[in-house]
């Protein structure tokens, strides 16, 4: 009976230590290999959208973290300058699967460049489809002897959810930018930066304005800084089909640009703006109301 109680026993302390080994695999294996819901580390990672240097970090953690990280890291593109372009080409060869569909803002300052890479590649533009906000830049003549022949055409509509449009120092036909603005259904915000018109009424050669039968809502800001032609756009811009509704008026123009459209301007936004800066260029003349309802 002895004997039998001290083999008993002896299984009984083996099946202890047993199980002291198996709950410390079990401890460190749930340490070494912990888990979280997808969806919390996917909390997590927006919690830092704005920290770069975190997201490069945690974009090297797992692979389950990558397409979150990315999703920020790509969230506004710039392509400034023929390097940039060919660097992210470089890095991403295959249009359709780059991080182009991340991007929420995407600024373009050799928009030459893109639009002859769309033309080579076929769509390339319409990657960035899911952007809210537009930055062309154009450079002036003497730099950029090829600015004024770019064709605005493969940047319309790219984005459907488009809501911010600026372009900056245009060298091109104000009917361009006209088709431009009309092609955004969703554009609330517009900036001009430098308008210029170099086109004649008379010009044979310059693009006819077609008037749209619907038009964007245009109810946020218009920044509008003019050397000359601002009262073309203006007037386009007034006979849309749903007008225009901006809340937030900035306007500049030179000393030979005539300021009737100003007036009309101000006149057809009175019944939704909230804040109105005007301001001639060179003699620093300048007018700023803000209000939090303008008569």
């Amino acid at each position: 009976m002895g004997w039998v109680m001290t083999v008993e026993a002896g299984r009984s302390d083996e099946k202890i230590r047993a199980s002291k080994r198996e709950r410390r695999l079990v401890a460190k294996t749930a340490m070494s290999k912990p888990y979280l819901p997808q969806e919390t580390l996917d909390y997590i990672i927006d919690l830092l959208h704005s920290e770069r240097e975190t997201l490069e970090q945690c974009f090297l953690v797992s692979k389950s973290w990558v397409p979150r990280t990315r999703k920020h890291l790509f969230a506004h593109i710039q392509l400034r300058s023929a390097s940039d372009l060919e660097s992210w080409k470089k890095t991403f060869p295959d249009v359709a699967n780059s991080p182009a569909c991340h991007a929420r803002g995407l600024l373009v300052g050799c928009p030459w460049l893109v639009v002859a890479a769309d033309a080579e590649e076929g769509g390339w533009i319409q990657a960035f489809s899911g952007a809210r906000s537009l930055e062309v830049t154009i450079g002036d003549g003497d730099r950029y002897p090829n600015a004024w022949e770019v064709s605005l055409a493969p940047f319309r509509n790219f984005s459907p959810t488009l809501m911010s449009l600026r372009v900056g120092y245009i060298l091109f036909p104000y009917p361009q930018l006209f088709d431009l603005v009309c092609s955004f259904p969703l554009l609330e915000n517009l900036s001009l930066d430098g308008l210029y018109d170099w086109l004649d009424d008379d010009d044979p050669y310059g693009p006819q304005i077609i008037i749209p039968s619907t038009s964007p809502p245009l109810s946020g800001d218009l920044d509008l800084h003019v050397v000359g032609g601002a009262g073309k756009v203006v007037r386009q811009l007034l006979d849309l089909p749903n007008g225009v509704h901006f809340r937030c008026l900035a306007l500049s123009w030179g000393l030979l640009e005539g300021a009737e459209w100003i007036t009309e301007l101000v006149a057809l936004c009175s019944h939704s703006l909230e804040s109105l800066e005007v301001a001639r260029t060179f003699n620093c003349t300048s007018i700023r109301i803000r209000s939090t309802a303008m008569p």
